[in-house]
Parts: C-alpha cells; sequence; structure tokens
C-alpha cells in the first residue's frame, strides 16, 4: 500500500511540474544535446514553433549555413519569453530566425493582432537586452487551412509586426504568407499534409525560396 502512494505522489508531483513548467521536457533535451555536443558559434538560430521545430532536415535546403534548431512544437511567443534563457541566450548565433505567433491566434478568441504585436515586441526587447548586434528575421505566420477564421487576425498581426520590424535595427521581416496563397486568393491546400496544418516539402521549398535572400552568409 505505502509503495502505491509513493508511486502516485511521485505521479502527482511530475504533473504538477508539467502543468506548471510546460514544454519542460522539450527545453531539457535541448540541455542535454548540448552537454552531448556543443553547438556552434556563429550559427543561425531557429526558435518558435511546430513549423521550425518539424523541420529536422533544413540544413539540406541552405547547404552555406549552419543551423541551430531550438523550435518547440505548440509554443506561443510567451513561451519564447519564458524559455529565452534556455533556447536563445546559451547560444551566440550570428543570426536569429523566429517563427511564432500562429498559436497564439488559434488557442484563444480573445488574442488580437495587438496582443501578438505585444508578445513579440517583448521578445525582441529582450533577445536585444543580451545580444543587441544579432539580426533578428520574423517569418510572418503563415496562412493554415485548417485555421482559416482566424486569417484576419493573421493578416492583422503580420502587418503589425511587419511595421515594427521596419522601425528596429537589424530586423526585418520574411513574408512567407503571400507566397502561399493561390491564385483564388486561398490557402494552398497541396503544400499542407493531412492535418491541413503543416506543411509538406513543397511548402518548405516556398519557404527556403523566400527565406534564402535574407540569411546571412
Amino acid at each position: 500500500m505505502k509503495k502505491l502512494v509513493s508511486i502516485f505522489i511521485i505521479f502527482f508531483v511530475f504533473c504538477s511540474v508539467s502543468n506548471a513548467q510546460p514544454f519542460i521536457q522539450e527545453i531539457n533535451a535541448f540541455a542535454a544535446l548540448d552537454a552531448k555536443q556543443s553547438p556552434p558559434d556563429n550559427a543561425i538560430l531557429l526558435i518558435g514553433s511546430s513549423s521550425f521545430a518539424l523541420w529536422k532536415d533544413v540544413a539540406d535546403y541552405f547547404p552555406e549555413h549552419q543551423f541551430i534548431n531550438r523550435a518547440f512544437g505548440g509554443s506561443s511567443l510567451t513561451h519564447q519569453v519564458d524559455y529565452i534563457d534556455k533556447v536563445v541566450y546559451p547560444y551566440k548565433p550570428k543570426q536569429i530566425l523566429i517563427y511564432c505567433g500562429e498559436n497564439d491566434i488559434a488557442t484563444s478568441k480573445t488574442v488580437t493582432a495587438d496582443s501578438v504585436l505585444y508578445r513579440f515586441k517583448k521578445l525582441h526587447r529582450l533577445i536585444r537586452s543580451q545580444l543587441p548586434n544579432v539580426p533578428i528575421s520574423y517569418v510572418s505566420i503563415k496562412p493554415s487551412p485548417v485555421r482559416a477564421e482566424f486569417l484576419p487576425t493573421v493578416i492583422s498581426a503580420n502587418e503589425l509586426i511587419k511595421q515594427f520590424c521596419k522601425g528596429s535595427k537589424k530586423t526585418n521581416f520574411i513574408d512567407v504568407f503571400t507566397p502561399m496563397l493561390g491564385d483564388d486568393g486561398k490557402p494552398i491546400e497541396d503544400i499542407f499534409i493531412a492535418d491541413r496544418l503543416h506543411m509538406n516539402l513543397r511548402g518548405y521549398q516556398i519557404w527556403k525560396n523566400v527565406i534564402t535572400p535574407y540569411l546571412i552568409k
């Protein structure tokens, strides 16, 4: 009986910690990777949500560059802020690429375009506090077919962040939203996998073509 109670307590504590610290397993996995092999300096750092996290072969698309991928699926800009000391500060990147904001909008109907801008500005400010001269590139929120109801907010958030980037030092906005639309102005369906949220190879090829000119050599 005592053993059963002990197991229950351990399980309860584990669940409580997990709820208090979402994505902590992913963050710990990054630390384990770094302990096993030191990440390279002067690489391009990817942070954000699943569209980056699932881009496992990103280096194959850009063979002239080195990458450190510290994106974790399901995350929002708030999570990037919460874990900035784990996914940004330990590294010495030559450039930071951010794909995040889509989950902020899709997980709560109370999140407005202004909310997303506010969260991005906070993340940007925190990055600048430690890495004042590292170029930051924000990859626009994509037009996911399964999240069509949120497209007006996505469009507005993209525009707000674009304007902010224009007025910020060493910060640029990479528009992947527009080339992911068909002639009818709707998201191209066959560049996504079956969930209509995440991209297939054709989708990532579009990203490659758009992102390439922004990468620092």
